[in-house]
């Protein structure tokens, strides 16, 4: 019988000092199971000579002529993995954060019928990174396990396993695309997990000029998430605010109105009026996308 094929894929930006050692440590992992594997770098425009060392040490890699990015990268080895027949994926950095001896853990995941297999850091793992971006981490996973009825601790965390199938899912968005994936096999109705994974310190990161800049870019995307997924959960909870503003007010002037006798406040009564007829239509463009996203 033909084993599986597994490939792990890495992106690589600029990650000359690190990139052996990980692919060094990969083949270390790999070597405690029984699988057929293959190991690829998608260099994302370098400048330095990770594609070179990458090669050397035995990876398979494809370069982009300039930088584009995380999530554009993402969508590359998606397409190189299923060109290569790959039927399971392991996605890991090229700074070395996440341990490979956790790679048999997900494997054996996977082999118990998961589609998609996280490395969590939180929980029982260690995570080595800020109280700011540990906050907003955990903020995610709340987020998503209300979304999806899971129970999910780490929903950014860049070391994970995935099947063929949760491959083909297409990546739209541009900066939470761990999120989407998630998210996407989750309405698909895959079965996702987590281990739990204890993290190496590394650089700074690349994509955020300080903790409250990843705190603010984590909020914001946590709506478009709502915005996209569960429309009319977020079209809903915003119409609704604007009527109960407008009826706030409403009941304001019917006080007056009781109390004093007098019709008036005509400033007050065209806003009330305004502010029920704006939340009304955006309850109806909540029920309308709600019905297209279906």
């Amino acid at each position: 019988m033909d084993k599986k094929l597994v490939i792990v894929s890495i992106p690589a930006y600029d990650e000359e000092k690190t990139i052996a050692g990980v692919i060094q440590g990969i083949k270390k992992a790999m070597s405690l199971v029984s699988y057929d594997y293959k190991i690829l770098v998608v260099d994302d425009g370098s400048r330095d000579k990770t594609a070179e060392i990458a090669k050397e040490n035995g990876a398979v890699v494809y370069s982009h002529s300039y930088n584009l990015g995380l999530a554009e990268t993402f969508r590359t080895e998606m397409k190189i993995c299923l060109k290569l027949n790959a039927e399971i994926i392991i996605h890991t950095d090229a700074d070395g954060q996440y341990p490979s001896r956790y790679i048999p853990n997900l494997l054996k995941k996977i082999e118990k019928g998961y589609d998609l297999v996280l490395g969590s850091r939180f929980g029982e793992g260690i995570y080595s990174g800020s109280f700011m971006k540990r906050f907003g981490n955990i903020a995610f996973a709340r987020v998503f396990s209300s979304l999806l009825n899971l129970n999910l601790r780490d929903t950014t965390t860049g070391f994970r396993a995935f099947t063929r199938r949760v491959a083909h899912l297409p990546i739209i968005n541009t900066f939470t695309y761990t999120q989407e994936q998630i998210i996407r096999a989750g309405k698909a109705k895959m079965y996702i997990t987590e281990v739990p994974i204890t993290t190496n310190k590394t650089r700074e990161s690349r994509l955020f000029k300080s903790p409250f800049n990843f705190a603010a870019k984590a909020w914001i995307n946590i709506l478009r998430i709502y915005r996209d997924f569960e429309p009319l959960k977020f079209f809903g909870t915003v119409g609704l605010f604007f009527v109960l503003l407008g009826f706030l007010i409403g009941l304001r002037l019917v006080y007056f109105f009781i109390s004093t006798g007098r019709v008036g406040h005509i400033p007050s009564t065209v806003l009330t009026m305004l502010l029920i007829l704006i939340g009304v239509q955006i309850v109806l463009f909540g029920f309308f996308a709600d019905s297209m996203r279906k």
